[in-house]
């Protein structure tokens, strides 16, 4: 994708990111761009895996807090999900997440494309909020 409007940006150094996919033609839309539920729902999964290190049990996402979209994303950009905690209570875990695209490997760019934050709630084997343990 050649964006004039691209914000060149890096990865976040000394981090790994909880999730990385390389975009494919089926995730496109009719305009050529990648789907936003596509990338909704890697936020999602991103988001959980940090969660669900916190909680030690599984978790359900409860709210979407927010969602900003800074820039599309094309198919073949290699895009990063990067997810931390920011709080836990004592049945739930809010987590941000920022997903960054890489595009053409000839002249490499990161963008920053999207930015969330998500709350997941700790369930038990029969979908019932737990408590989380304390740290």
């Amino acid at each position: 994708m050649t964006d004039s409007n691209q914000t060149p940006a890096a990865l976040p150094e000394h981090k790994q990111p909880a999730l990385r996919v390389m975009t494919m033609p089926a995730d496109l839309n009719p305009s050529g761009d990648v789907f936003g539920g596509w990338i909704m729902a890697m936020v999602d999964i991103a988001g959980a895996i940090p969660a669900r290190r916190r909680a030690k049990c599984r978790v359900a996402t409860i709210a979407v807090n927010s969602f900003l979209f800074k820039q599309p994303v094309s198919v073949g950009d290699l895009v990063s999900f990067y997810a931390e905690v920011r709080s836990a209570g004592r049945t739930s875990v809010t987590v941000d997440v920022e997903v960054y695209a890489e595009r053409d490997p000839e002249n490499p760019v990161v963008v920053k494309v999207t930015e969330a934050t998500l709350t997941y709630v700790a369930v038990d084997d029969k979908g019932r909020k737990r408590p989380i343990p304390s740290e």
